[in-house]
Formats: C-alpha cells, structure tokens, sequence
C-alpha cells in the first residue's frame, strides 16, 4: 500500500545518537472496590473478541488475508457492516506497512541489526504469525505481547492447540520450558507473551521479571492497537514513558505507533461514546487527545522529536490505498 503520509519510523526518535530530550467510572454499592475493578477490566478484556470478529469478518469477505483469524475468534463469526469491514482493513494495512518498513529498514544504523516489536495489549492479534508466514520472511527479530494474564492465557492455549501456529514460532519444539506453570506467559528465541497489566508500570522500580527477555539495545516499535485509550490518561502516559525514559536509554532507536479514535464531538463520536458506554466500555484518554494536533502534541511530550506524524482512516482511505484496493473492497 502506498504510504507518502506515513512517517519514517527510523527517524520517530531522537534514538539515532544521545540526547536529553526523551477507572472506569464509579464504584457500585454493591459490590467492593475490588470486585468493581475485576468487572471494568473483564469488560476491556472483552473488547479483545470483539476486535477478533471484526478481523474475521473482514477475512471471510476478502478484505483482508488473514488464514489465522479464524483460529481466536470463538464460536462462529458474525458479518459486520460494510463501514467496519473497510476501517479494519484499512487500520490493519496501515499498521501492516508501518511495521513491513520498520523490520525492512536500510538504514546504515540498522540495517545489519536485529529488531524488536512490543505490542501493548495485544490479546488475539495475528501480526506475529503473519510475519513468520511472510515469502520472503522479513530479517530476524523479536516479538514480544503484553496483556492481561487472561488474555495470555486464552491465547496460548489457542497456539498450543494449533500445529500451524507452534509451527510458525521457532524454537518452539526444543523447549520444554517455554510456558509458565500456570499458562499465562510463554518465552522463545523469539516470541515473547508477557502476562501484566501495564497500569503496574508507573509504579516499579525494577523492571518486570519477564522482561528480562526485552533487549534495552535493540531499534524498537511499540505498537498501542487500541490499548492505551482504556486507561486514564495519566497511567497512559507513564505507560510509554515508561520505555521511553525508563527500560530504553536515549541511544536505542525507538518508534511508537497509536492507533485509537479520535474527534469525540462529532456525530459519528458522539453516537460510538454513546454505543460503548451502554456496555459499559469508557474511552479514557479520547477528550485529552481528541484530535490530530493532540496526538502529535502527544507524541512530543512522550520523546519523539522528529518524524511524528498523525493521520486519520479516511485520509488514509483516500490519499493512502491505490485505486485498483479500493474497487476490490469497495
């Protein structure tokens, strides 16, 4: 997909040598402060398989090629409309690209290099094993998944029950040790599932044991599909500062892509505030960064200096997908 909007990820930091610069609603009388908790995030934890069907759907009408969509979604699918199908193709070949030119890079800096992707919440995505089935397969890198132990835990089970799957993860079959005891995180050469919920992250002062597997020196892309608006604006934050200023040094290339809606006033955010909000599903960071100029502002504030750009589904609809995609989907 032609991309002339979309940023060159090498240069979205100052990582290319040294520099300075780097809830959910209200508690039910009925239920504990605990309690309250468990239920809000099991609603987000939810949204997860809602993202799945939509993947599917958009499979199983030849938006997208996706052979292992149908492996997380369970019982069976369920068409989604027209508008739906077309935003997840397009959010799914614009983060697509971002990462084919990230992992693909020349670069003098990088190119030789390993690299390393961390998607944040990542629950049931498919992009690692779309990867690994890629012909030609891109140069050598890590990936690792940060969700809610249940999540993890659905998903690893999901890959231990498909060949296909183990077969795409290398190093899968000469380690016996490669999942925890308890099933929720699972560790390779490679694929790393990190079992944690990332509010944990504006609090430690030591590093999460299972990250021990991130390496601090590689060039990095952290990806937030829909994951950093669920929490309140300020654990957002010190969610990505966390890496940016914390578990990476300001010599390690790093990019950051976000994909989450915006424009919360318009008819269109209006009635989709309204449509979560009868499920119970707040979008938290939506009114801090409700627009394009908010978002780079964000970008800013969190260390990218240069090359940060932000655009939205239409314009990457209209300016972005050749002609001969759109009559195919259309």
């Amino acid at each position: 997909m032609a991309a002339p909007r979309i940023p060159n990820l090498n240069t979205l930091r100052r990582g290319q040598g040294p520099s300075t610069g780097r809830g959910r609603g209200a508690s039910s009388s009925s239920r504990s402060e605990g309690e309250e908790k468990l239920a809000k995030d099991h609603i987000v934890q939810q949204t997860d398989q809602d993202a799945s069907v939509s993947r599917l759907s958009a499979v199983e009408l030849g938006y997208l090629n996706d052979p292992f969509a149908v492996r997380f979604v369970s019982g069976p699918g369920q068409r989604r409309f027209p508008i739906i199908n077309r935003g997840t193709y397009v959010r799914t070949k614009a983060i697509d690209n971002l990462v084919h030119r990230f992992l693909f890079s020349s670069s003098s800096s990088s190119s030789l290099t390993k690299k390393q992707i961390i998607s944040l919440g990542a629950g049931s995505d498919t992009r690692f094993f779309r990867l690994q089935s890629q012909s030609p397969p891109p140069p050598p890198f890590l990936y690792h998944e940060i969700d809610f132990p249940t999540n993890t835990a659905h998903k690893i089970t999901t890959i231990t029950s498909s060949l296909d799957l183990l077969s795409l993860i290398p190093g899968y079959s000469s380690q016996p040790d490669t999942i925890s005891a308890n099933g929720t995180a699972l560790s390779t050469t490679s694929y790393h599932i990190h079992p944690l919920d990332l509010r944990i992250l504006s609090s430690v002062t030591e590093p999460p044991e299972s990250f021990r597997s991130i390496d601090p020196t590689l060039p990095t892309l952290i990806i937030s599909e829909c994951c950093l608006i669920y929490l309140p604006p300020h654990l957002a934050d010190s969610t990505v500062t966390y890496f940016t200023r914390t578990l990476f040094p300001p010599t390690t290339p790093l990019g950051l892509i976000l994909y989450e809606p915006i424009n919360p006033h318009s008819a269109f955010g209006k009635v989709m505030v309204r449509n979560l909000a009868t499920r119970g599903i707040v979008l938290q960071t939506l009114y801090k960064y409700e627009n394009l100029e908010a978002q780079r502002a964000r970008l800013r504030a969190y260390g990218f200096t240069g090359g940060q750009e932000a655009t939205t589904v239409d314009s990457v609809w209209e300016e972005d997908v050749p002609r001969d995609e759109k009559e195919r989907v259309a």
